[in-house]
């Protein structure tokens, strides 16, 4: 009788074992059940008209809210459970910030199993009726979790076999207050996006799903709720993707070549120690190890004093610029105090370029010396076909910026498109007490891959060269909702300002 017992024991709890992992089934809401509702649906989207019942709209894109998703409520509580007790990968780059599970197409859940089952086998062929196109079985889908300072900035979702995203909530009493909005942009006649036309709130046990095509570009807005989460299930069902337009090519930014001032001008503002041409030799021999160099307190204390100025009179608007993929202050040159044009004319200027070729190495200035192995060199580096002209003037672009809680800039294919080898300076002030934890700094990354190569931290009067290639890009991270805290010092939040200039051989 000993013997017999813990088999029947092992057999129970084999058995419950079994109902654990058993697929929880559970149904739809009523609303698409019914007949008259899917032939309205089906309607609504092909004519890209508003249909009330299911909240479908057409604007900014296609998209459709089903609030109330799955009938039975201890199923969604119960749902949130086992998501929130999956293993969660941290992910950040220049899009997002947040953290999300592992893909869950094999998961052995009984609630994952459930919900997966209702939208790929029950919901897959109403949403096929309603967009007219058939579907794949495919599963993707993965679960993210959003908390404070979270984002996922503007992106279209486009990849080849996507065809209709699906997001379903699982939050807490949600409010606009909270952030973590998804916001739909509307697009301009080039198809980029333009500004924020919709915003939805999240809601629990609601189903948001939208065409995934070139225009479909969103976002989620910072989570600014310190005590909420914002959990949700999301991905695609997968068929023939929309045929997308030419990608659209940015025009050039404008270049210039140097103003003629000599170096009395370098004598007024730069740390005399910078001028000296020994010091000059030890700095091109690091740059010429690593590419890169900060130097630190390159402006007299003197001059770098006169950028309190900006705080009461810089006279730039937030913009987006180029569309949505960056988002900062840009002053405006004819406004500036004296003292901060100075500054301007200073990095533009013959003997500023003269004194870059100095720390660098680079061919900024016909005094540069150069030799014939230095000229294949550089034809290697720019990969000129023998019948292309080679511009031979140095130029410049630039701009002096102020950045601040949102302020960001994305990587997009029009970047990759238009990367080249290229001198970048980034020049910052007013941010002693900027923390890495706000974002703001300024990453380099290689194309097609999220690994960092090189991070510049905003430091008071620190100019920072980094010479990168063709396949280098960068971007600068998305300014969170901490630096808006107020200052030890002042009852506003941090704000800080940069020169960015571009230098081009």
């Amino acid at each position: 009788m000993a013997s017999k017992r813990p088999q029947g024991d092992c057999g129970s709890a084999e058995r419950k074992k079994k109902r654990k992992n058993s697929v929880e089934k559970v149904g739809l809401c009523s609303v698409l059940e019914d007949e008259q509702v899917k032939t309205a649906v089906k309607r609504a989207w092909r004519q890209k008209t508003h249909y009330s019942c299911g909240n479908l709209a057409c604007h900014p894109f296609p998209h459709c809210i089903i609030r109330n998703f799955i009938g039975e409520d201890g199923f969604i509580d119960d749902l949130q459970k086992e998501l929130l007790g999956l293993n969660f990968n941290e992910k950040s780059n220049d899009l997002y910030k947040f953290k999300q599970s592992d893909d869950l197409k094999k998961s052995n859940k009984p609630h994952i199993q459930g919900i997966r089952s209702v939208l790929f086998q029950q919901f897959r062929p109403w949403l096929e009726g309603m967009i007219g196109a058939e579907l794949e079985s495919t599963v993707d889908i993965s679960c993210a979790k959003y908390e404070y300072t979270d984002v996922l900035l503007c992106h279209d979702d486009e990849l080849e076999g996507r065809r209709v995203a699906f997001i379903l909530y699982l939050v807490p009493q949600w409010d606009s207050s909270d952030g973590g909005t998804l916001d739909l942009y509307k697009t301009d006649y080039n198809f980029q996006p333009k500004e924020i036309s919709k915003t939805i709130v999240p809601t629990r046990n609601t189903l948001v799903i939208f065409e995934v095509s070139p225009v479909s570009f969103h976002q989620v807005s910072e989570v600014l709720s310190k005590e909420k989460c914002r959990l949700s299930l999301g991905g695609w069902f997968h068929g023939q993707s929309l045929e997308r337009p030419p990608r659209y090519i940015e025009p050039p930014v404008t270049r210039n070549p140097h103003i003629p001032r000599d170096e009395t001008l370098l004598m007024e503002w730069v740390n005399p120690v910078y001028l000296d041409i020994s010091y000059q030799e030890h700095i091109q021999g690091e740059f010429e190890d690593s590419s890169e160099i900060q130097l630190k307190d390159f402006l007299k204390v003197i001059m770098s004093c006169f950028f309190l100025l900006l705080t009461f009179r810089f006279s730039g608007q937030r913009k987006v610029c180029l569309n949505a993929f960056r988002c900062y202050d840009v002053a405006s040159l004819e406004n500036l105090p004296e003292c901060i044009y100075g500054c301007w004319e200073l990095l533009h200027s013959e003997a500023f370029f003269l004194l870059l070729s100095n720390f660098t190495g680079l061919r900024l200035h016909y005094l540069c010396p150069s030799d014939d192995d230095d000229d294949e060199e550089q034809k290697t580096k720019e990969n000129v076909k023998q019948d292309e002209e080679v511009e031979s003037t140095p130029k410049c672009s630039g701009e002096l910026r102020r950045w601040t809680h949102g302020s960001y800039t994305l990587l997009h294919d029009g970047e990759a498109a238009r990367a080249e080898y290229a001198l970048d300076l980034i020049l910052p002030f007013q941010c002693a007490d900027w923390d890495t934890d706000f974002g703001g700094f300024t990453c380099y990354v290689a194309n097609e891959e999220d690994e960092e190569l090189l991070t510049v931290y905003p430091e008071d009067n620190s100019l920072a060269l980094v010479y990168r290639d063709k396949e280098t890009l960068k971007f600068v991270k998305h300014i969170n909702h901490k630096s808006s805290q107020p200052s030890t010092d002042s009852s506003r939040g941090r704000t800080f300002y940069d020169f960015s200039i571009v230098y081009y051989e």
